[in-house]
């Protein structure tokens, strides 16, 4: 069974989630259609770009995903569809695609001219772009139909961590922030090892908080599992699934995690001296 996976800035409460299943459904009823996220901040491609990185991966070859993010239809952008990773990734020529993708390369570009042409009108970009096209590949239809090869798409600049040498410190910015308030960094663990290697130590500083170690992992926090609870609310520093390095609160949530305790936002500075 084909499955088409859905990522959006639409929320839950107004009807374009459910017009773009429905349309699914009334094109081919047999496909399999998975929530990703709808509570994507509207318009933000740097929050969309981690969400969809980090679930994508999990899904079999060949999904078909539909990026329904900064997707309103306009004349005069593009709609691409990505072949990527073994998978189709469908979404406005808004530079999302390169932010997920940033270190692969995509095995194909395709500019969509499916009800695109300038005698078609198109009301809403995801029902009466993306779903015929993302049926279209669920059925086993070659992309080549649906548009024309391109050599690349709008690029936009994934915020990279620095390293000033002079002063042994990296600088690296919050990038994302999770449902339990933990706040993702854009410093992955490779970039923190390789710039700190032959270094005794380091102290991880944000706003007027230092920490000065890393966990691998939220449960290592906690030292004796029988005394488990008294835990609860420490701050600490791990690198997360993703191998980014995040802070933390055991335990917390949006309202008592590190987000409303540390007062970081996305954007914000977070540094790592070595010494």
């Amino acid at each position: 069974m084909s499955i088409i996976t859905l990522t959006s800035d639409f929320g839950h409460l107004d009807y374009r989630v459910a017009a773009v299943k429905g349309k699914v459904l009334s094109l081919n009823p047999k496909v399999n259609i998975i929530d990703i996220s709808h509570d994507i901040q509207a318009f933000n491609l740097i929050q969309t770009s981690y969400i969809v990185r980090n679930a994508y991966k999990y899904f079999p070859k060949g999904t078909i995903h539909i990026l329904s993010v900064d997707s309103f239809y306009h004349k005069s952008r593009k709609n691409i569809l990505y072949k990527a990773d073994g998978s189709y990734f469908l979404a406005a020529d808004n530079g999302l695609l390169g932010l997920i993708f940033f270190d692969i390369k995509p095995e194909a570009i395709y500019e969509i001219t499916l009800n695109t042409r300038f005698d078609d009108i198109v009301n809403f970009t995801s029902t009466d772009v993306f779903v015929p096209v993302a049926v279209h590949l669920a059925n086993g239809g070659l992309p080549e139909v649906i548009g024309r090869k391109i050599d690349s798409a709008k690029e936009l600049l994934f915020p990279k961590p620095v390293f000033n040498e002079s002063e042994k410190m990296i600088i690296g910015e919050v990038t994302y922030i999770d449902n339990f308030g933990n706040i993702i960094s854009n410093i992955s663990k490779d970039f923190f090892e390789s710039t700190g290697k032959g270094n005794e130590g380091f102290t991880i500083k944000f706003r007027n908080l230092t920490l000065s170690r890393v966990f691998s992992s939220h449960t290592e926090v906690v030292s004796d599992w029988e005394r488990e609870t008294e835990f609860h609310g420490q701050s600490a520093a791990i690198f997360n699934d993703s191998q980014l390095l995040e802070l933390t609160i055991y335990k917390g949530s949006k309202k008592n995690g590190a987000k409303s305790l540390f007062g970081l936002n996305v954007g914000e500075n977070i540094y790592v001296e070595f010494v």
